[in-house]
């Protein structure tokens, strides 16, 4: 089956034929193009999708994915991701692997086309030529038999009439001789050129045609093959994804079947306990009784009405409330001691977490900034190790700052926690909200609501030192404190910036104004003027006090503040427990502030970390 032999005379069909192929061939491309660019469009939906339900970083969603629930569908998202990237595979391939192979196959293809019936038509015009000679010298071999038959019939007629002379007869016989060897001529020359136009014709139909109709017949054949080839990869491009995309719906399933219900009820737990427990019975009040009513124990809340008095505490703050009774809004104090208990340890935690790690930081960068000193020690050449000294000292001071930062927050993590007595007074100064000068039983209520052991309150303890303490009526954004008088005077000896709230900035060699001495808490408590006072670490400032200014009680603090390494397990009990067992006396007049640093001892280092405690606590203030 030839098209050579088949269809020898169908030049012009094939011809408009094969345009036929090579346009489905581009029809074909272009669906694929179109598929990939919706292959394309899909996975950037996808990923935007995708995108658009990323919890936001720093944010309150990003916390909301504790939550197995949660944690599943950031899977989901995440599996998506993975899936639109599939898609973006897709398309990909086939651009590689179809449109741009048949793309280039095209032209191929057109070019052979055109070169081949290019061949054709050379042919066919040459087979033209030959017939139009065959034609030519046929009607000449015509035209000359007709003029020798005129030529012989004017002779026997000049022969044949009597009246006609000799010569004239001779001539008419002469010029029909002639007129017959043209015709002769003629003939040869016609069946020449019909046996070349014969053989040249053969030759055509015979050989050029179907030399050429064969290789157009082959250049079709691999367009179908090839249309046929590009379908198949159209498939396999898909197949090959499958694993993938299956692995990405596995993931999904599997992201479903880890979602635990009552872990997300136990999270829940964890992230609202407040640590108080419920209040107990409202005890009956017999107004019957002439005697003095006074408020019960358990009372959810003091009575305000009829001129009674309000116990408050600490100045302006009011200690913790019930959990179901409204909180006034304000800033969050440095200690979070806004958030109830168990909250407040996990605040805590957090923050004490951060500040490791911003410690261990900048002690990467000093050691890698020692490291460069040394190496421009080594090699003069490279750097002057002098210009390094002011980074390596500005990097120090902030280890020590964190470190003091630090130090401040694990001393109220080990409040909460309950490894230490209740700290609120020096916790409220540290923190910079302690801004009331209550009396000490109210500031004694206050910290027993904030550093209950268990997170709950109880007011059996404070109801011993009851005190009764005048209250107004209006709101307490709107009670006006007198301003603390100096009590000396400072001199900063460095300059410290103050960016906790509570704190002052001040510059090295400022002179300023003391209105509360160290408490034994490391901090002192200066101002500049009317509108600017807080607190600043003692150890940067030089204290001048005026003995005769009121509030110096004029004695020598009686407070140890010492910090030295605990584990979690050290607890006051233990200093008590081996003074009591060595030679060493333990004076109970000195407080003892503690700011212990958390760390992994063994017993025999706990032990003697304690007896380091104890020679300091006997050598005295």
């Amino acid at each position: 089956m030839s098209w050579g032999t088949e269809l020898w005379d169908q030049f012009d069909n094939l011809e408009k034929h094969t345009q036929w192929g090579i346009d489905v061939l581009e029809k074909y491309i272009k669906f694929v193009k179109e598929r990939t660019e919706i292959e394309l469009s899909y996975a950037k939906q996808l990923r935007n999708l995708s995108k658009k339900y990323q919890p936001k970083k720093n944010s309150k969603e990003e916390e909301e994915y504790r939550y197995t629930s949660c944690k599943a569908f950031l899977s989901t998202l995440n599996e998506m991701n993975d899936y639109a990237g599939q898609h973006e595979v897709i398309s990909e391939n086939m651009t590689s692997q179809i449109t741009t192979d048949l793309a280039r196959f095209v032209q191929e293809l057109k070019q052979e086309r055109k070169s081949n019936f290019h061949d054709g038509r050379k042919a066919q015009q040459h087979m033209e030529t030959c017939w139009k000679q065959l034609e030519s010298s046929k009607r000449r071999f015509e035209r000359d038999c007709k003029e020798a038959d005129r030529a012989q019939q004017y002779f026997e007629k000049m022969d044949a009439d009597i009246n006609v002379t000799k010569a004239d007869v001779e001539k008419a016989r002469q010029q029909a001789q002639i007129r017959h060897q043209m015709a002769e001529d003629s003939k040869a020359d016609y069946s020449s050129s019909l046996q070349k136009f014969n053989q040249e014709q053969h030759e055509y139909y015979h050989t050029h045609i179907p030399s050429i109709f064969q290789k157009i017949q082959e250049m079709e054949e691999r367009r179908i093959v090839r249309i046929g080839e590009s379908m198949k990869t159209y498939a396999e491009v898909d197949r090959q994804v499958i694993p993938i995309i299956g692995k990405c719906l596995d993931g999904i399933v599997k992201a479903a079947e880890a979602i635990n219900q009552k872990n997300d009820s136990q999270l829940v737990i964890e992230a609202y306990k407040s640590g108080f427990e419920p209040p107990g019975d409202i005890e009956f009040e017999d107004y019957t009784q002439p005697m003095k009513r006074t408020v019960s124990d358990n009372s959810l809340s003091n009575s305000r009405g009829d001129g009674k008095p309000e116990l408050k505490f600490g100045g302006k703050s009011k200690g913790k409330l019930w959990p179901f009774i409204k909180k006034n809004k304000g800033a969050t104090p440095e200690d979070f001691s806004n958030l109830p208990p168990e909250q407040r340890r996990k605040k805590l935690q957090q923050k004490v977490d951060e500040l490791n790690k911003e410690i261990q930081k900048e002690m990467d960068q000093r050691d890698a900034i020692t490291k460069m000193k040394d190496v421009y020690l080594k090699n003069p050449q490279m750097g002057d190790p002098a210009s390094l000294d002011h980074k390596l000292t500005e990097v120090s001071q902030n280890i020590e700052k964190l470190r003091l930062e630090a130090q401040k927050f694990e001393a109220w993590l080990a409040e909460v926690e309950g490894r230490l007595p209740a700290r609120g007074e020096q916790a409220r100064r540290q923190s910079g909200m302690y801004d009331g000068q209550g009396t000490p039983t109210a500031n004694s209520c206050a910290q027993d609501r904030e550093s209950s052991p268990d997170g709950s309150y109880t007011e059996e303890r404070s109801q011993e030192n009851e005190v009764k303490v005048l209250a107004t009526d209006f709101d307490d954004e709107f009670d006006d404190e007198e301003p603390l008088p100096a009590i000396g005077t400072c001199k900063a000896l460095y300059t410290f910036e103050g960016q906790n709230e509570g704190t002052i900035s001040v510059i090295e060699g400022e002179i300023l104004y003391v209105i509360e001495e160290d408490k034994g808490d490391g901090w002192t408590r200066i101002r500049r003027n009317e509108d600017e006072e807080g607190y600043v670490p003692t150890s940067y400032v030089e204290v001048y006090l005026d003995k005769n200014a009121k509030g110096h009680t004029g004695e020598v603090k009686k407070e140890i503040v010492v910090s030295v390494p605990f584990c979690r397990g050290v607890m006051l009990e233990d200093i008590g427990t081996i003074a009591e067992e060595s030679e060493f006396s333990f004076p109970p007049q000195v407080p003892l502030v503690f700011v212990p640093s958390v760390c992994h001892l063994n017993k025999s280092s706990k032990i003697s970390a304690v007896y380091d405690l104890l020679l300091l606590l006997e050598r005295g203030p």
